[in-house]
């Protein structure tokens, strides 16, 4: 067999191998895999609010008070913001029905300057140990009850080095189908931005910070 044949043939075997680790690593690794699909059943005209398929009853709700809000001729935005903060908390802390750790929830809802933080934050957090769901053999919470416990729309954030601009502060406090181990309180602060309302800070109240360390 000439030289440059074996170079070829140990070329072809590398390949192969190469080609056969990669859907090894996919069978033992499958959060890395094709991600699941959802379906949308529903979106609110001249916003990115989408409703999906695996979104709890919880969530319909209030994205259908949103929705009737949003595509009124009178949009009210105090209603708006108190909409979105509970439906941001519903969807971050409802995980059973998150696909992996990657499959952040309420991200729609964050500022866009600050949604790569946000994400990578609650990847590390209270994402960190969500198995994939095609394997997943887990306990994960499911809110099944939020309530607002505070509201302020004259309130002030101050994004960066820019001035102080106008803000909603909401507080909240929800509930699990079971008692998990998860924040059930928090505050919220929204700010608007042309037509569109924004989280911009979630805080934690002192009694549950632990819980996402």
């Amino acid at each position: 067999m000439s030289k440059k044949k074996k170079v070829i043939i140990i070329i072809i075997l590398i390949i192969i191998l190469a080609a056969g680790g990669l859907v090894a690593y996919r069978i033992i690794n499958p959060s890395q895999a094709k991600v699941k699909e959802t379906k949308k059943l529903d979106k609110i005209k001249g916003f990115d609010y989408h409703l999906e398929d695996r979104d709890t009853k919880l969530y319909k709700d209030e994205f259908n008070k949103l929705k009737k809000n949003l595509e009124s001729n009178d949009i009210n935005y105090d209603e708006y913001a108190k909409s979105i903060a509970k439906m941001f908390i519903i969807d971050l802390y409802t995980i059973d029905n998150k696909i992996n750790k990657y499959d952040v929830g309420g991200l729609e809802f964050v500022h866009p300057d600050a949604r790569e933080n946000y994400e990578l934050n609650v990847k590390d957090t209270i994402y960190k140990y969500v198995n994939n769901d095609s394997n997943r053999d887990q306990e994960l919470p499911v809110v099944s009850k939020i309530t607002i416990d505070d509201f302020d729309n004259e309130a002030k954030f101050k994004i960066k080095d820019e001035d102080e601009e106008d803000a909603y502060e909401i507080s909240l406090s929800w509930e699990y189908e079971k008692d998990d181990d998860y924040d059930n309180e928090a505050v919220i602060k929204i700010v608007k931005k042309d037509k569109y309302l924004y989280i911009v800070e979630k805080t934690d109240l002192e009694d549950s910070e632990d819980k996402t360390e």
